[in-house]
């Protein structure tokens, strides 16, 4: 990390973003779910960096969903770029499909569900107390638009918890602070490699539409719309809470 400008912006603001939220404790250890994509690979990078400096035990989880021709390739490479970050790797698979069929879910739904239930058995075997997602400002904020576009209440503002907690285990977004822009500056800055999912550019999937159409033209108006969108998830949430 010798780019200097990468580390006093960047760097700095998801050391703040930690410091505030408290995300990394020592011996308090981390399951990083890795798709391969570079969200995944820069938070993988940045979590074995923050478990150097804070002394606790990184791990890697790749799920193979069973819905994608490219998904051996996928894990081969998550495989790949674990151990070249010195990370303990675990390949798990879900059968998305069987789960979609016998629960009458979207495959969308489906493939949540099943991921989420994965990480956490994954983690109570490793004994790690906390699950990193890759989730950025983009993210968040094409949640939000997307349930004002479904039609949503109070709730649907709230957008993606920076924290979550499932049984005793706590889902950790550190990266919510920061831009999809700034995540693949964070790749540059740190040579990092990683794979495109080639669904992503599809707009029949309406968050595809938000991403790539809708969001740039908000942002063209006003350039820090997924700021904004973050902090009124946050007066939303202080809302709920206080009744």
């Amino acid at each position: 990390m010798g780019n200097l400008n990468f580390e006093a912006t960047i760097w700095q603001e998801l050391i703040k973003f930690d410091k505030a939220k408290g995300f990394f404790k020592p011996k308090s250890n981390v399951l990083v779910g890795l798709s391969g994509g570079a969200d995944s690979v820069a938070l993988l990078h940045f979590v074995k960096q923050m478990s150097l400096k804070k002394h606790f035990s990184a791990y890697a989880c790749h799920i193979n969903h069973g819905l994608r021709k490219a998904a051996a390739d996928d894990a081969v490479f998550s495989k790949l770029i674990a151990a070249k970050l010195g990370v303990p790797f675990l390949l798990k698979k879900a059968n998305v499909k069987s789960l979609a069929k016998k629960e009458n879910l979207s495959i969308e739904h489906a493939a949540r569900k099943a991921r989420y239930k994965v990480l956490e058995e994954t983690a109570k075997k490793l004994g790690c107390s906390k699950i990193a997602l890759a989730h950025h400002l983009d993210d968040n904020a094409e949640t939000i638009l997307l349930n004002i576009l479904r039609g949503t209440k109070a709730k649907g503002l709230l957008g993606i918890p920076v924290c979550r907690q499932i049984g005793k285990i706590w889902i950790i977004r550190p990266f919510l602070c920061i831009t999809k822009e700034q995540v693949l500056k964070y790749i540059k800055a740190n040579s990092l490699d990683f794979i495109n999912d080639e669904s992503n550019g599809d707009e029949v999937f309406t968050r595809n539409w938000v991403r790539n159409s809708l969001l740039p033209l908000l942002e063209k108006k006003q350039p820090k719309i997924r700021q904004h969108l973050f902090c009124i998830s946050g007066d939303v949430a202080k809302y709920i809470k206080n009744g």
